[in-house]
């Protein structure tokens, strides 16, 4: 590092020494934590982006719709649309995105259950923010009515958003099979 750089940022008050070193050592840790599982599955495939806001020198605000299989239950796809936020902070990944995200789910051919789940499952998770925020894609099962339900929601580690979207999708006969799994008794 070159002495000036040094001798700069020995002079910055102390408060904002002590946000930078908080600042870098955030950084570090998130680079080290470890990824769950659901993390680690294959990330949505785009389907596409509309532009809603112009943005003359940089990139522009959009929304961008993504498709995701369920990784657990094969046979059910869903589709979710959130907002993208342009300008040089969206570009550079560091705009923290709204929690506007719309969610619907649909059954894409025979529903298999892969092993037994528990009610209210992360199905997908992804980072909405270069800190703390995600949003988060749960499961469940509505066993009374043989309907998988699934819910998107964002959160950060302090305070969580109330905006959410709903979607079912009944469980029905594919093709020319007609055995139909029931999901209460893949649900623990």
């Amino acid at each position: 590092m070159p002495v000036q750089a040094i001798r700069q940022r020995d002079h910055l008050p102390k408060p904002r020494r002590l946000i930078v070193a908080a600042l870098g050592l955030a950084l570090a840790i998130s680079a080290l934590w470890p990824v769950s599982p659901v993390e680690a599955a294959d990330e949505p495939d785009l389907i596409f982006r509309r532009s809603t806001v112009f943005k003359l020198l940089s990139p522009n605000d959009k929304l961008a719709t993504y498709a995701v299989d369920d990784p657990e239950i094969e046979g059910v796809a869903c589709h979710f649309t959130v907002p993208e936020k342009g300008g040089f902070k969206g570009w550079l990944g560091l705009a923290e995105e709204v929690s506007d995200i719309s969610l619907a789910c649909r059954q894409v051919g025979p529903v298999r259950f892969k092993r037994k789940l528990d009610q209210a499952d992360d199905m997908f998770r992804q980072r909405r923010s270069l800190f703390f925020k995600k949003m988060q894609i749960v499961r469940g099962c509505d066993a009374k009515r043989n309907v998988l339900v699934y819910m998107v929601y964002s959160d950060k580690l302090i305070e969580g958003s109330p905006k959410n979207s709903t979607s079912t999708v009944p469980i029905m006969p594919w093709g020319g099979d007609v055995a139909v799994q029931k999901c209460g008794e893949f649900i623990q």
